[in-house]
């Protein structure tokens, strides 16, 4: 089933993480969690574990992933971030029960109200995005500097420069890009230097 779906794009930050799980926006855009199922898994990979989820709480993860998503990006092009977005993340936030709790190894940790609560694990993540988009965090929000992606991602390099969302996808692709570039570059200006000798 796994080989069904485009692979997970994880990073650090749990609520950027989340609106990664729709890519390429600008592009062919590819939804990381079409299904219920699907989200579960993604909230179980990112320790929020839930046991089912309707296809109404997949809506209104989408509902928020794409609130989260606006507020990010708006607030990386210094730009207001949209009335309804604050409503969408804080009324999410408003509706979980989960709770934070320190694990032996001094770590935090989401203990959701009920075992099968998606409201919950999705106020988990509206929390995370307060914190961002409040500035409670060291860091700054970005956007990918891939033309196709646009991808709202949490900068916390120390220099604050990072341009891609993910090195390993983004970034390589732009690079390969620059490259077959100047090899084309240089190949059309061999030709040229061969007809001119010629």
């Amino acid at each position: 089933m796994r080989g069904r779906f485009p692979d997970f794009r994880l990073g650090n930050v749990l609520a950027t993480s989340f609106t990664a799980t729709l890519t390429e926006r600008r592009g062919n855009a590819v939804e990381r969690i079409p299904t219920p199922q699907r989200l579960v898994d993604w909230l179980a990979v990112n320790n929020l574990a839930v046991e089912s989820c309707t296809a109404t709480q997949l809506e209104l993860a989408w509902e928020l992933r794409e609130s989260i998503h606006a507020a990010a990006t708006a607030t990386a092009i210094d730009d207001t971030v949209p009335a309804s977005a604050i409503q969408i993340i804080n009324d999410c936030s408003i509706q979980g029960r989960a709770v934070a709790v320190l694990t032996p190894e001094g770590n935090r940790h989401w203990r959701l109200g009920s075992a099968s609560c998606v409201e919950d694990a999705l106020s988990v993540i509206a929390a995370d995005a307060i914190g961002i988009l409040a500035g409670e965090r060291d860091g700054r929000l970005a956007l990918c500097a891939s033309p196709t992606c646009q991808a709202a991602f949490f900068d916390t390099s120390r220099s604050r420069t990072r341009r891609w969302c993910d090195m390993n996808t983004c970034g390589n692709r732009q690079k390969k890009a620059r490259f077959n570039a100047n090899q084309r570059t240089s190949r059309n200006a061999a030709r040229k230097g061969v007809v001119r000798s010629g």
